[in-house]
């Protein structure tokens, strides 16, 4: 990754890139440059370096959406020896309460200041099976499955859909400081599915039919996440990213910062049963996302998309559209 010095640093060495021409990305001239370039305008403002702003203040001025992108950037391929892999990911949306009762039991709660201070701090099965939350007005709403609480854990936000048809929206906190462990591998471990078989609807299903042995599955996974209420984000837009800003339908996509810079665009070709081509922007992050070949893809709000996110899984390959100076430092010197 290049920093402002653009200098690669010493434990990125391995590393390699490719500077490419646009003529090389796949249907890149199909796109809807112009879908890119606004999802790029809503988190550009926010990059610190002199350059992307610069190029942002350009974008403003309402210039040819594929223009900009071939005129100012090129295509540069990050490697880092892992494989390419895409999922998926999305915002789940619960039905809850402010209040609990007997349909709603199951509390999000936001994080409570031992949880700040000590890191790890209490697992999952003593966070919910002890009173140490009872009592605090930790609660910020009540919700009726556990299970989608679980995977509203894993996505980091989601949605809550109140009885009067109202929504609230929360946003990741932080967490317990257990190291997280998934549940589709540990029932992989214990033979009850083939890797291949896994999914998260799979997953939700065996818990559901097995309430004893899922609560015990749900438990094998230590981490734990606590939340917040986001006010700012209207309903229809959707949830915050790494960049604090609302993420895009099919144009965000979350990356591993230490090879890609938040708010770079990058192009995508995922292979697969779908195959995807597309342009879309670096506005997040996931504990899971690691490597420079490594993206997930934002499928959007609800249960449509999370089974469309929940079925990714495909190799492929991304490229980051770097300013034209930026691209050609990453470089190596020749050799004398």
């Amino acid at each position: 990754m290049l920093w402002a010095g653009l200098t690669v640093p010493p434990a990125f060495a391995d590393v390699t890139y490719t500077v490419m021409e646009f003529g090389q990305l796949d249907a890149w001239e199909t796109d809807d440059h112009a879908a890119a370039l606004a999802t790029f305008l809503n988190t550009c403002r926010d990059m610190e370096d002199v350059d992307w702003r610069n190029l942002c203040s350009f974008a403003e001025a309402n210039p040819d959406p594929r223009q900009f992108f071939e005129l100012f950037f090129r295509p540069v391929l990050i490697e880092d020896g892992q494989d390419a892999m895409f999922t998926g990911y999305f915002e789940p949306e619960l039905d809850g309460d402010l209040y609990p009762s007997s349909r709603f039991q199951y509390p999000i709660y936001s994080m409570p200041k031992e949880a700040k201070a000590n890191n790890p701090w209490l697992p999952r099965r003593d966070i919910l099976d002890t009173d140490v939350m009872k009592g605090r007005g930790l609660e910020i709403a009540y919700v009726d499955d556990p299970v989608e609480l679980f995977f509203l854990q894993i996505q980091g936000s989601g949605r809550i859909r109140l009885p009067d048809g109202s929504f609230i929206r929360v946003g990741y906190r932080g967490a317990n400081g257990h190291p997280y462990r998934s549940i589709g591998v540990e029932l992989v471990r214990r033979g009850v599915y083939d890797a291949h078989q896994v999914s998260a609807e799979v997953i939700k299903n065996w818990v559901r039919r097995n309430p004893k042995d899922g609560r015990d599955l749900l438990y094998h996974n230590p981490s734990y996440v606590f939340f917040r209420e986001v006010n700012q984000v209207p309903a229809d837009k959707g949830p915050l990213g790494a960049m604090n800003r609302s993420v895009t339908d099919m144009r965000t996509v979350a990356v591993d910062p230490k090879f890609v810079p938040l708010g770079a665009p990058v192009w995508i070709e995922k292979e697969g049963a779908l195959p995807l081509h597309r342009l879309m922007i670096a506005q997040d992050t996931g504990s899971a996302i690691k490597g420079a070949q490594r993206a997930d893809i934002f499928f959007g709000t609800g249960e449509d998309a999370g089974r469309a996110a929940g079925k990714l899984r495909d190799p492929g390959r991304m490229m980051v559209l770097m300013p034209i100076q930026r691209a050609y430092a990453l470089l190596p010197e020749p050799l004398l």
